[in-house]
């Protein structure tokens, strides 16, 4: 088991040398079979828990710390004790899916940037998560400026992705979370596993690290490790500061 402290250079340098891998342009899997799926608006897998009541909290304090960033960035993701219907069209029929709904708030600085909640729901007997949307609310000055980013699956050709594999340990997986064209096209490659994380939340094991890029951005991309039973562990210079367990 490779180990990885976060925040620290080890990270920088793994996430380098994925980069130097070999990137043919296979084809990332944007074709699901959903309509075999029995959905679930909680439960999750191991590498994506739908807990209500569930938080992560993550900063980049290390990153200011080390002046390699110029503001403190932090999030908090929350699954919140909420559902919504997404209504789907299957061969003429309207199919309605209870999802989950988990808030990611951000800041940076102390001030607020974004509020977003976006749509779970689990499939069974798989445990795929698919991903089937999100509200968005941008802030400047307290105030909302736009909701840029948002889709919802069933609307304007969108339709639902998935967010997390239940196999989400199967190297060179490709596969589109969001599917809205023109709006959100981000995708998904697992690139290393069997990692050992170390952040300021704990130590965690077997934990995977996943490329995201977007046709959007050409060149842009993002580098997320998730861990077994934690999910989320680091985004980019944002890292796991602390989890927050609903009461039994």
């Amino acid at each position: 088991m490779r180990k990885l402290i976060l925040p620290a250079a080890a990270c920088a340098t793994l996430a380098t040398a994925a980069l130097a891998v070999s990137r043919d342009e296979q084809a990332f899997t944007d074709d699901f079979s959903w309509e075999d799926c029995t959905f679930q608006a909680w439960g999750g897998n191991p590498f994506f828990i739908l807990r209500p009541g569930r938080q992560l909290y993550y900063s980049n304090q290390q990153c200011v710390a080390e002046g390699e960033c110029d503001e403190l960035e932090e999030l908090w993701i929350t699954v919140l004790d909420r559902v919504r219907t997404i209504v789907l069209t299957e061969d003429g029929r309207k199919i309605p899916i209870r999802t989950r709904v988990v808030e990611e708030k951000e800041t940076a600085d102390g001030e607020l940037v974004e509020i977003s909640r976006n749509f779970f729901s689990t499939c069974r007997p798989s445990n795929d998560v698919y991903y089937f949307g999100e509200e968005v609310d941008i802030y400047e000055n307290g105030k909302i400026v736009s909701h840029d980013g948002a889709w919802l699956a069933g609307r304007h050709r969108a339709e639902p992705g998935i967010i997390m594999p239940e196999s989400a340990f199967l190297l060179g997986s490709r596969y589109y979370q969001e599917i809205a064209p023109g709006v959100a096209l981000d995708r998904a490659e697992h690139i290393a596993f069997d990692l050992e994380l170390q952040t300021p939340a704990g130590r965690f094991e077997d934990c995977i690290q996943i490329r995201e890029t977007t046709p959007l951005e050409p060149g842009a991309e993002s580098m997320k490790f998730y861990c077994p039973r934690v999910g989320l562990v680091a985004d980019g210079e944002l890292i796991l500061q602390a989890i927050f367990q609903p009461r039994r």
